[in-house]
């Protein structure tokens, strides 16, 4: 089984969550504060893929309502190439559409202050993320 690490891609913000060693269960496991070097980025990220013992990387891919690509989506996947060389994997590009939605809705739930919803929002919606993956990749027995 693969172990995987997921992204959820921001603005100033990456959420990381990991899968257990079978690769069925997504745990978010930190929020990473950009630092605006993207080469800083990349090392922290291959740090935390190596420190997990990471064997496959999904990263969230912001696709319009309609699914299509924007600008934004192709930077995500510059930075995922680029980051998937340093760590020797080919990047999955995985669907994030409402990801972070969910992320509010289930942090809302819990009844969390906006500042902690804040703080963890990235990391929740890369759980998210990382667990419709899994899903789709590990379907249920019947």
């Amino acid at each position: 089984m693969k172990r995987w690490m997921a992204l959820d891609m921001g603005e100033k913000r990456i959420g990381v969550a990991v899968s257990d060693p079978s690769g069925v269960i997504a745990q978010g496991v930190e929020v990473i504060t950009k630092t605006g070097q993207q080469k800083e980025d990349l090392r922290r990220l291959a740090e935390l893929f190596r420190a997990y013992q990471c064997t496959g990387l999904v990263i969230g891919l912001p696709l319009h309502m309609n699914g299509r690509a924007g600008e934004e989506a192709q930077k995500i996947k510059d930075f995922g190439v680029l980051l998937g060389r340093e760590c020797g994997v080919t990047p999955v590009f995985w669907d994030e559409r409402l990801t972070t939605v969910q992320a509010e809705r289930s942090l809302l739930q819990m009844d969390l202050s906006r500042r902690r919803r804040r703080q963890v929002i990235d990391q929740v919606a890369a759980a998210i993320l990382l667990e419709s993956f899994l899903r789709s990749h590990n379907p249920p027995e019947k």
